[in-house]
């Protein structure tokens, strides 16, 4: 069976806002099942159609599997996008890690992770979380906004930017993931790409907080 340029198994780990978005927008171009850990979560966006949870007004493609089983959500995946909190990547990654080195004859897959923010308990990135937790040799990087659930998940004209050290995956998910909605930039600046997820909402708050106090920016003086 031919296969189509970028028609890849992906599977999408946690049914949040975000995650749920990338999956609706990947299914349009691939096979895509989204995981959550709760079943009933899942019965209830199987009935519903919708992930009334976290994005109610949008409906879920009829091309997007919906599973909470790790295994079946896993089996022939291509590429693992991680959209958990920073708290939960380490275990994630184990997870996943563990799962695949008890599979015998099966490709690792690329895994992309969505998270934002240091480890509590480590204060390093999710890059350096990943060069402990995932074998060596797989490909890995973080895809980052910035960028709004809700509009990625409507379809509205999104850049996002995939960052990893192997420059050769970068570009393959950026190719794989673009669309007419939703344009990939690829960089090689993990650090960067993860710092600026970590800060840009420390910053919004700020900027939000000098607002409604009435503060007003001005430039200093020549």
């Amino acid at each position: 069976m031919n296969r189509a340029p970028y028609d890849m198994n992906i599977t999408v780990i946690g049914a949040g806002a975000w995650g749920t978005a990338l999956a609706i927008s990947l299914s349009s171009n691939h096979r895509v099942t989204l995981w959550a850990r709760d079943a009933a979560q899942v019965e209830a966006m199987r009935a519903a159609r919708c992930n009334q949870r976290y994005l109610p007004d949008i409906p879920l493609p009829d091309a997007l599997n919906l599973s909470a089983d790790i295994a079946v959500a896993l089996c022939d995946s291509e590429l693992v996008i991680i959209a958990v909190p920073t708290a939960a990547l380490r275990a994630t990654l184990q997870q996943l890690a563990s799962r695949e080195a008890d599979a015998r004859n099966v490709k690792f897959p690329g895994v992309v992770w969505v998270c934002k923010g240091f480890e509590a308990e480590t204060s390093l990135l999710p890059h350096q979380v990943a060069e402990q937790e995932l074998p060596q040799g797989v490909s890995y990087g973080v895809l980052s906004g910035p960028s709004f659930a809700q509009e990625v998940a409507r379809g509205l004209p999104t850049a996002l930017t995939l960052a990893s050290s192997d420059e050769g995956f970068a570009q393959r998910m950026v190719q794989a993931m673009h669309h007419t909605r939703l344009r990939v930039y690829a960089s090689t600046d993990v650090v960067g790409v993860e710092v600026g997820g970590a800060v840009k909402n420390v910053m919004a708050i700020a900027a939000g907080v000098c607002d409604g106090m009435g503060w007003v920016l001005m430039r200093a003086p020549h």
